[in-house]
């Protein structure tokens, strides 16, 4: 059974200095957003004008959103997270400071922790790719333990990566285990739209839940805009659109409005750092997006 998605989503690149426009502006972002409680006063503001999905990466300090949610159940009654996995930058870390076998059991989940070492061991041993791809998925889940994660997504650089080495083995693997031992639904972020949805198509999954760049002036949009439209036009697809305002290139308004009339959009990933931004983001939604 489908989930029915909220059309507006907050994501969290503005909290971790990504602004794909302005390296001034993101460093400004990151130091703005350097301690947690920062973070939250903006969770607060979108749970406040009624947003209530947090799509996010798999960031270390995202585990502390996660603890503060925890910690106070009624007052974030409701909220839901879209994990976005692997966070790539944390892996690349822990491979350096740790080698490739320590970085995977610095991020083994803790229940059944010599079960998963030894299954983690055998599947290295084997180069069991599917055994390792699991044990991966629970590492990164782990500190959304107790919270809501109806929809899990894999993050467009492992996404892409697949995508241009050809293992689409890889999104079957991902596809039902997320399924199986999450009771989720599994989700694709990409840059390039048309590209994975063929491919998805041909490893049998139907009706995917994919996350690209969407908007007026195709940007960042990887195979061109009209492949895009295109894909949409021919459904058999959950978009969810990201990037609307191409960084700011596109009033608000009109990259709302263009986006809402495209069909098979399921819902817009926004950020915002205030909340001026974010209430105005949720009713041009609400004008537009039926």
């Amino acid at each position: 059974m489908e989930i029915e998605m909220d059309r507006l989503l907050l994501g969290d690149n503005q909290f971790f200095g990504i602004n794909h426009m302005s390296e001034e502006r993101a460093r400004t972002q990151a130091m703005r957003f350097r301690d947690t409680a920062a973070i939250m006063k903006v969770i607060d503001a979108a749970y406040d004008e009624g947003i209530r999905t947090f799509m996010c990466t798999t960031h270390e300090r995202v585990a502390e959103i996660c603890d503060t949610v925890r910690s106070m159940p009624d007052r974030y009654a409701g909220l839901q997270f879209y994990p976005c996995m692997p966070y790539a930058h944390k892996y690349a870390n822990a491979v350096t400071d740790h080698g490739m076998l320590g970085a995977v059991m610095q991020f083994m989940p803790e229940g059944g922790m010599l079960k998963t070492m030894l299954s983690g061991g055998k599947a290295l041993a084997t180069k069991d790719v599917q055994g390792i791809a699991r044990i991966l998925i629970d590492a990164e889940m782990k500190m959304f333990e107790g919270l809501s994660t109806p929809v899990i997504f894999m993050q467009n650089v492992f996404t892409d990566l697949l995508l241009g080495m050809g293992f689409a083995e890889a999104f079957r693997i991902f596809h039902d285990h997320v399924i199986e031992k999450y009771d989720a639904e599994p989700g694709y972020i990409t840059m390039n739209m048309p590209a994975l949805f063929k491919v998805l198509r041909d490893q049998g999954i139907e009706n995917p839940i994919i996350c690209a760049n969407i908007n007026k002036i195709g940007f960042r949009m990887c195979g061109g805009q009209e492949a895009y439209l295109d894909t949409l036009r021919a459904g058999g697809l959950r978009a969810i659109a990201m990037s609307v305002y191409a960084s700011g290139a596109i009033p608000a308004d009109e990259a709302i409005q263009w986006v809402s009339n495209l069909p098979n959009i399921r819902s817009i990933v926004f950020g915002a750092s205030s909340r001026t931004n974010i209430r105005s983001t949720r009713d041009l939604v609400g004008r537009y997006m039926s």
